[in-house]
């Protein structure tokens, strides 16, 4: 086999490694998408630890930039949004991960929290949750 043959087989494996990667981590960067102006709202970084827990925070306002949580509670209160984490705790579950909780800057809830990649990882489905009430987002991912 020809150097430029091996060359090309690894540089094969690892893209199909790189992509397995992708489709089983959530860690990486997350385009979020305004519920209702449907436009892109934020870019979250999501870190996954060794135990398989995802911690997300806010690294990009598109937006408003200078925005502050201004009804949340505690710490956080009146503190920038960029740089805040707002999601915490979720804990992997076969393919999804749960039981963790993610704030809402704008309202300064703070809910239970689930997460499942789709579309092979190129997509991450957010919950949050009230008892058996829920909302979704679908971000996107950078």
């Amino acid at each position: 086999m020809s150097k430029f043959a091996k060359a090309a087989c690894l540089a094969s494996a690892l893209g199909l490694f790189s992509h397995m990667a992708l489709a089983d981590s959530a860690a990486g960067v997350w385009k979020t998408i305004d519920d209702e102006t449907k436009q892109a709202k934020a870019l979250v970084q999501i870190t996954e630890s060794a135990g398989g827990e995802l911690n997300g925070k806010i690294i990009k306002l598109f937006a408003n930039p200078e925005a502050v949580c201004d009804k949340c509670e505690g710490d956080r209160k009146g503190k920038p949004v960029n740089g805040m984490q707002i999601l915490w705790g979720l804990k992997k579950d076969g393919a999804e991960w749960g039981n963790g909780k993610i704030l809402d800057p704008k309202s300064g809830k703070i809910y239970t929290s689930g997460a499942k990649l789709i579309e092979d990882g190129k997509k991450l489905r957010v919950r949050g949750y009230i008892g058996p009430f829920f909302r979704s987002q679908v971000w996107e991912r950078q």
